[in-house]
């Protein structure tokens, strides 16, 4: 499994049978992002909840590729309206075996909503993604605070990589969040959600210094291949 990191909360993923993913397309309003909305390849676009810096151009890549959407059913009736012609709606604590490995949507203590034209959308309730594929399993927390019931992720599952929200603000912030990975006790923590935004400003490098061997900060573009032992390279 190749993952590369994007900025803000964007993460693409490649498995080994050449499948695509793409994690929350924050990308032509994210100045820390590396990509291009029109040179995204995507086959499936996995978005944990709907507020405009993660639901992002969703829309655009969706159609461009013919990806099929992965989300909490109330984004996948938003991209129906909206064209998308491939989507799969979910709800917090259901799975669900795909082509390429499982998808289980989990608790994330936030809010959802789009504003557009002036109203805002409901857009279900928000969600953390994990996915299982390739022997390896990955949690992307999306927007959330630290809550207790992160143990059970930590014990029903062996995590080999986490990606936890440091910004604060909006979010739990980098002291919250090493609780967080405490509970979930991940091989591989990485920080994400963090300096888009002037309300976000962290140093990344503090948090993971503070879990030595687990903390690992990505650069926006930076590519690591896990292996099934939980190896990185």
């Amino acid at each position: 499994m190749k993952i590369t990191y994007h900025g803000h909360s964007v993460l693409s993923v490649v498995l080994n049978d050449g499948t695509r993913l793409l994690f929350d397309p924050f990308i032509s309003q994210n100045p820390l992002t590396d990509l291009s909305v029109e040179e995204i390849k995507a086959d499936y676009i996995l978005i944990t909840h709907g507020h405009d810096d993660h639901l992002g151009d969703m829309v655009p890549i969706a159609k461009k590729n013919n990806a099929t959407i992965i989300s909490i059913a109330e984004v996948c009736k938003y991209a129906a309206k909206k064209g998308v012609q491939k989507t799969h709606g979910m709800n917090i604590g259901g799975g669900f075996d795909f082509p390429f490995g499982r998808v289980k949507l989990t608790h994330a203590q936030h809010s959802s909503g789009y504003e557009e034209d002036g109203q805002m959308i409901y857009m279900g309730e928000p969600g953390g993604i994990l996915l299982q594929a390739d022997g390896i399993t990955l949690y992307h927390a999306g927007d959330t605070a630290d809550y207790s019931d992160l143990s059970l992720l930590g014990e029903q599952y062996d995590i080999d990589i986490a990606f936890l929200p440091i910004g604060d603000n909006f979010t739990m912030g980098p002291a919250d969040a090493l609780r967080a990975a405490n509970r979930l006790k991940a091989r591989t923590v990485v920080p994400i959600h963090y300096n888009t935004f002037p309300q976000i400003e962290q140093d990344p490098q503090k948090f993971v210094d503070k879990m030595p061997g687990i903390g690992k900060l990505m650069k926006s573009g930076e590519t690591i291949e896990v292996e099934n032992n939980g190896d990185q390279t």
